[in-house]
């Protein structure tokens, strides 16, 4: 633990510095910390996800065109509620990773720390999807798939495919939702820790916080 490594963080020309490999821990543990709390702060509440146009979720690729062409039959309405209940479905999913996070920060070992230190920008989003993304894809599922019975997005979903399956353009890939909006939800949990991570490196002073300076500001 007394080990010491040298890196630049900020750019290949930056000066090396001195960096104990327990300072490199504590300080990756604070910006995965400080990158989860913001995202679920974020996403998980009303219009996490719907007022956000970085994560907002949209309708499968393969509907859009159909989207397009059904609002001019009368189907807009349907359309906004279906892509309104895919969005409270990922907001109602995100409380439910703040314990698996937590996990992840408090159990990260000093040479993931220092990989992490000496990784690039996105170091710490990196490591956090790498951890987590298959097992919160699998705790997500469950949530999503009642999330969305409870809203009726199933049948929403349902009156919508059917009616573009009559133009031919739904894909099969595109049917199943539950897995569709799991995948988007976590695409925005990521997202926005990669955010705070970016806004930790360009100013690290100014997270108030001495280890946060120590590790990133180099």
């Amino acid at each position: 633990m007394g080990a010491t490594l040298a890196t630049g963080l900020a750019a290949p020309s930056a000066f090396a510095f001195s960096l104990s490999e327990g300072d490199a821990a504590t300080g990756v543990r604070a910006a995965l910390e400080r990158g989860a709390q913001a995202a679920l702060e974020n996403l998980g509440r009303t219009d996490g996800f719907l007022g956000n146009p970085q994560v907002r979720i949209e309708l499968p690729s393969g509907l859009r065109d159909a989207a397009r062409l059904l609002r001019t039959t009368g189907q807009g309405r349907r359309l906004d509620e279906l892509i309104t209940a895919m969005n409270r479905a990922a907001e109602q999913a995100m409380p439910e990773a703040r314990q698996l996070l937590v996990n992840t920060v408090r159990n990260i070992s000093v040479e993931d720390a220092v990989r992490i230190v000496r990784g690039g920008d996105d170091a710490v989003t990196r490591f956090f999807e790498d951890k987590t993304r298959s097992p919160l894809t699998d705790k997500f599922l469950p949530l999503v798939t009642r999330a969305t019975e409870r809203q009726s997005l199933s049948e929403k979903y349902n009156a919508v495919a059917g009616k573009a399956a009559g133009f031919g353009l739904v894909r099969k890939e595109d049917a199943n939702l539950q897995s569709y909006v799991t995948g988007k939800a976590l695409d925005g949990l990521y997202f926005m820790i990669g955010q705070e991570e970016k806004k930790i490196r360009q100013d690290p002073v100014g997270t108030g916080s001495a280890i946060l300076k120590r590790v990133f500001g180099g």
